[in-house]
């Protein structure tokens, strides 16, 4: 199976869990999101490390992982999100030290968190993207002057939460392509689940 590279596209309000927040993550060559349910916390985590500028007083925890590692010589030559299962994603860390490769099992939420500080690639498979990724237009990319990863504007506030038992299948098709086009990609993936949920049947 082939490896997709991903990049950090931002991060939204979950409508779907209160208290946490959707990672978006876009293929570096090609037009698909994959949209992850993480922690408010590791949300937290993410958006400070993105944002340069930004310190926090004290350590974090994945900024103490990354302390350690250092001072004892590891590195995180890349994370791979490698299994889906029951809408959980399953992630690995490749770390190396002393030329000695070793593969850590971790959550997706802190394998991204640790990517961001070690500048380490972040990786899936292509049946996971197919799996479950949405499809971004081309038009609909981030302008330069809408990739300002400030943490206001990587996490949003949050959104009422929305049903679809009454609609059809036709509006909620054009309520998922109206999602993508607003760039509101948990939401696509609720929509995009109950669209899956009922053609499954």
């Amino acid at each position: 199976m082939s490896l997709v590279r991903l990049n950090i596209k931002g991060i939204s309000y979950s409508q779907t869990q209160s208290g946490a927040y959707a990672l978006v993550l876009s293929e570096v060559e090609g037009n698909r999101t994959l949209p992850i349910v993480i922690g408010a916390f590791e949300a937290q985590s993410i958006a400070i490390a993105l944002e340069k500028e930004i310190k926090p007083p004290r350590p974090l925890t994945h900024d103490l992982f990354k302390s350690f590692a250092d001072r004892f010589h590891i590195i995180i030559k890349q994370v791979i999100i490698h299994k889906l299962v029951d809408g959980v994603f399953y992630s690995s860390l490749i770390c190396e030290r002393d030329n000695i490769e070793e593969i850590i099992d971790t959550r997706t939420s802190d394998a991204i968190a640790l990517a961001t500080r070690f500048n380490a690639p972040i990786f899936t498979y292509e049946n996971i993207l197919d799996k479950a990724g949405i499809y971004l237009k081309i038009k609909d990319e981030l302008s330069p002057e809408k990739e300002d990863k400030t943490i206001e504007n990587l996490i949003e506030k949050p959104k009422k939460e929305a049903t679809y038992s009454k609609d059809t299948l036709k509006q909620l098709n054009e309520k998922l392509e109206q999602a993508v086009l607003n760039e509101d990609y948990e939401l696509a993936a609720k929509i995009r689940d109950e669209i899956n949920k009922r053609t499954s049947k």
